[in-house]
This record gives C-alpha cells, sequence and structure tokens, in this order.
C-alpha cells in the first residue's frame, strides 16, 4: 500500500478507535474497503473513499480548536509552519498564530455542486488576573468553497500589541462557526520581554 494511503488508514483507524460503536461502524467499513481498493490496484479510489469517510465523520464531531500554536512567519499551508520555541515576545514583534478549528459546519455554495464554510475569529487580550485590557470583534473573517468538507483547515491571525508593559498575558481567540452558530474558544498564554 502506498505511504500516504497507509496514513490515511491509519488515521481512519485512529478515529474508528476513538469513536463509540454506532459511528464506528461506517469508518471501519471505509478503511476496509480502500485496503480492499488499495490491494486491487485502485490508489485514487481508495483515498477518495477515506477522504468521503472522513469528511462525513467530521460533521458529527463538535465544534472545537484543534491546535494553536504561535509560530514565527506566516505558514506555508495546512500543517507548514515553524513553531516559535518559546511564548515570549519582544516589544513592538508581532504575535503570529496558526489556530486549527475542527467540526465546522458545511452548507451548500451560491455555486453549484460546491459546498461553503465560514467562520469569524474574534480576540480578548486578558492580564493574569482575567481582566480583559483589549478586544476586537470578527477580527479574522474566513471562507472557504469546495466540492469536499475540507478538513486541513486552518488561520493564521496576527496581533499588534506594540506599546504594551513588559509582562504576563493571555491571548483568547474565539472562533464563530457561522453555519452552526457554534463557538469554541482557545487560550493561548505569552509574554512580552522588558526591553
Amino acid at each position: 500500500m502506498p505511504k500516504r494511503l497507509l496514513l490515511l488508514a491509519t488515521m481512519t483507524a485512529a478515529i474508528v478507535a476513538t469513536t463509540d460503536a454506532a459511528l464506528a461502524g461506517p469508518l471501519s467499513d471505509a478503511a476496509t474497503k480502500a485496503e480492499q481498493q488499495a490491494t486491487s490496484g485502485d490508489a485514487t479510489g481508495a483515498r477518495e473513499t477515506l477522504r468521503q469517510a472522513v469528511s462525513d465523520f467530521s460533521q458529527t464531531l463538535p465544534f472545537a480548536i484543534g491546535k494553536a500554536v504561535f509560530v514565527t512567519a506566516e505558514p506555508a499551508g495546512y500543517a507548514m509552519y515553524e513553531p516559535k520555541a518559546d511564548p515570549t515576545f519582544k516589544a513592538g514583534e508581532a504575535i503570529v498564530s496558526y489556530v486549527e478549528p475542527v467540526g465546522l459546519t458545511w452548507k451548500e455554495a451560491s455555486v453549484k455542486g460546491k459546498i461553503q464554510t465560514r467562520f469569524t475569529v474574534d480576540f480578548d487580550i486578558l492580564n493574569p488576573k482575567g481582566e480583559i485590557l483589549a478586544s476586537q470583534k470578527a477580527f479574522g473573517d474566513f471562507t472557504f468553497t469546495g466540492y469536499l468538507r475540507n478538513q486541513e483547515i486552518y488561520s493564521t491571525l496576527t496581533i499588534d500589541v506594540t506599546g504594551a508593559p513588559a509582562g504576563d498575558y493571555v491571548l483568547r481567540f474565539h472562533f464563530n462557526d457561522i453555519n452552526s452558530g457554534k463557538s469554541a474558544t482557545v487560550d493561548q498564554p505569552f509574554k512580552i520581554a522588558a526591553q
């Protein structure tokens, strides 16, 4: 089996292992079918079977944040980033976050045959006591349109805290799934170093 298909089959098996029996059936069936397709030489069919199964399964997941990390620069793509070694920033340094939402809701797009998801992002900056020092609603607005419920979705969020005094803070992002009305929150503690 090609390495990419083996990875997809392994991912599907891991998802199956963490779900309850009612949801595991379709994923397990898809993994079995994909293995048969791959063994018979139909790598494209196997990949599509797994991709569709994971796409369908994603609609059963609660809306949440799968990953949120500070990065050194704008990512080149999904999972193509360099994490910042520690969450300490110099005065005037931009704070760049890479965030992966999961469980987004998709609906039919205005383009026939395509589907679409959309989410907005609000942010708060808090002090260690939990007091909000700054905030902005709809800081980010992201729309993804395609033929499949793509799971490789991320957002890059850049915050400018120029002029903030040295100290400890928390950056809190609120992701708002427009299609479902659900929200998910993630906190990223950080520090601004003394000059």
